[in-house]
């Protein structure tokens, strides 16, 4: 037996720790003792129970770090004994385009990282990359795969463009904004709170915006012109706001949708302007590779905000429901 982190939509956490069967590898898996575990906001979602497909009893998680401890058969002996982290999008398919009809991602359906052991696919097995340490190897898989595709992929990002990563302080927007001016662009941010604003500043973007000031967007026009590419996960009516700040010929990349669907859209603005809008989520297994060739090349580290032992989890949980973050929060196991 072993202990983990499960959903339990009847409990009042919505979570639970317990004791579930210890995994056994099965062909072509191996067996990963999780040192470290980060959440993300689709483990509160689950939580919440606004994801699709929830299971009780499932081990949430798709973050994780940890060593090889088992081999199941037909899986290559030097694995035993290595450090690795998880690629937790299964089954993304032969079209680089877009994710299979069989995709998903490890955590739910499937039992995840919030556990002592996980099995996983060799195919889904890397490396960690040797300057991180455990806990920011963590927080790396999920958001360092969704902002490459988003910045590289989608964005296609040039050097000397000014790049708007709205809601610094999450997962992604820390990495995507690593992750811009590792390309040299311009890099602006936008959050609600000053402090995270001023983080931005000190890891190297030039300017950010507060976007509950109503007059943020004649400041950012005003002062830089417009924007080339915006990276954004919130849409809702903060849509139209990106819109006005977009330059004709820009594009938006989007991740998410936390503030729902826009009330109303101009849609002149967005064929007259010539502008994109691009839909993104995680990414193919080339995109992965990508990301960690990336991390590799530029050192880049993940935000860790703070890191809670396992039992703890509640406490992490409500820390992210609230938004007090700035960067990952992480389980050790």
């Amino acid at each position: 037996m072993m202990k983990g982190i499960v959903l339990n939509l009847k409990h009042p956490d919505g979570i639970q720790l317990t004791e579930i069967k210890e995994p056994v590898p099965g062909p072509g898996e191996v067996k990963i003792k999780i040192r470290a575990a980060a959440l993300n906001h689709r483990d509160q979602w689950c939580r919440e129970g606004k994801y699709p497909n929830l299971k009780d009893g499932t081990v949430l998680g798709s973050d994780g770090v940890g060593e090889v401890v088992a081999l199941g058969n037909e899986v290559d002996g030097s694995w035993l004994g290595k450090e690795v982290i998880i690629n937790p999008a299964i089954n993304w398919g032969m079209d680089q385009r877009v994710q299979s009809a069989d995709f998903r991602i490890l955590g739910m359906p499937d039992h995840g990282t919030f556990a002592e052991f996980v099995c996983a696919e060799v195919s889904r097995v890397y490396q960690k990359p040797a300057h991180l340490s455990l806990e920011e190897a963590a927080g790396l898989p999920l958001a360092g795969l969704t902002a490459f595709r988003a910045v590289s992929y989608h964005g296609h990002i040039q050097k000397g463009q000014r790049v708007l990563v709205t809601g610094f302080g999450g997962g992604v927007a820390q990495l995507a904004v690593q992750m811009a001016l590792f390309q040299n662009a311009e890099v602006y941010v936008s959050s609600s709170q000053a402090w995270k604003i001023n983080k931005a500043l000190e890891m190297g973007a030039k300017q950010g915006f507060n976007y509950k000031e109503p007059n943020w967007k004649n400041e950012a026009k005003n002062q830089i012109g417009g924007f080339d590419l915006i990276i954004d996960s919130a849409m809702g009516d903060t849509f139209s706001d990106l819109l006005e700040v977009v330059k004709p010929g820009g594009s938006i990349v989007f991740y998410g949708a936390t503030l729902g669907n826009p009330s109303q859209i101009n849609m002149r603005k967005i064929f007259w302007n010539q502008i994109r809008i691009q839909g993104s989520t995680m990414g193919s297994d080339r995109d992965f590779e990508k990301m960690l060739e990336w991390v590799s090349e530029s050192h880049a580290q993940p935000l860790v905000d703070a890191v809670f032992p396992l039992e703890d989890a509640v406490e992490a949980f409500e820390r992210m429901k609230v938004g007090r973050q700035l960067g990952k929060l992480v389980l050790k196991i």
